[in-house]
């Protein structure tokens, strides 16, 4: 059965969908069947963090609903073999509960080893359908004081999960010998472990304006920390990416 894992942030801007753009290319190279789900209603980016713009037809509801079996609603990666993607619909839908959204992710689980959401910013209706029913959770912060704060408020919405981790995303190396109080900070505030500490790269936009998957650059730079991450989620014990 397939894991489901929600990448959430507390506050828009913090690299969310980038991440989950990278770990789940990332993941897909080792060899394993990755869903990508994007639950941004309204606000959907994941097609072009993983290079699939405006390829996707159907998207969650239509699935939820039953008005498209999943196999028929998520988009396969050209050039990723096992990543597929679906998509979000522009507005949320009538009729769309939590427990159909958790009947959906159940039939995911049957055809995929990871499934993961890249759940709205905030904490309103569209973040509580987004963790409805995923077991573990990610959340993205990155340095700014707001974020941080955002952060730890998400996490007291997450007290169901058993496992949730941080991701520092976008990190300055010139910054970083006085961000690692502030990693250690907001571990501490959060009371989270930290699952990965990402560099500012400009790939990641650079690779999105191209529509190219940020994980086809190589591993270097963003790309090789989400390569981390996914190793992590594999339960494989990496140390923390040096940023330089």
């Amino acid at each position: 059965m397939g894991t489901v894992i929600a990448v959430t942030s507390g506050k828009g801007g913090t690299g969310k969908t980038s991440i989950t753009g990278g770990v789940a290319g990332a993941l897909a190279l080792m060899g394993r069947r990755v869903l990508c789900i994007d639950m941004d209603v309204g606000l959907r980016n994941l097609d072009i963090a993983l290079g699939l713009s405006d390829r996707a037809l159907m998207d969650f509801s239509d699935v939820a609903l039953g008005r498209c079996p999943l196999n028929r609603a998520a988009v396969d990666h050209p050039t990723l073999p096992g990543l597929s993607l679906l998509t979000a619909p522009m507005a949320l839908p009538a009729g769309l509960t939590a427990d159909k959204v958790r009947a959906l992710l159940a039939t995911a689980r049957t055809g995929y080893d990871y499934i993961l959401i890249d759940a709205p910013a905030g904490l309103g209706p569209g973040f509580r359908l987004a963790l409805c029913g995923a077991d573990r959770a990610l959340v993205v912060a990155t340095s700014d004081a707001t974020s941080l704060r955002d952060a730890q408020r998400t996490v007291e919405e997450l007290d169901g999960l058993r496992q949730v981790h941080l991701i520092m995303n976008r990190i300055q190396p010139k910054l970083l010998r006085r961000l690692r109080a502030t990693i250690d900070d907001a571990m501490n505030a959060a009371g989270l472990p930290l699952l990965g500490v990402v560099p500012e790269d400009p790939h990641v936009i650079l690779c999105a304006n191209l529509g190219q998957p940020l994980i086809s650059r190589g591993r270097r730079g963003a790309a090789q920390a989400c390569w981390n991450i996914a190793l992590r989620l594999e339960g494989r014990q990496v140390p923390v990416m040096r940023i330089r």
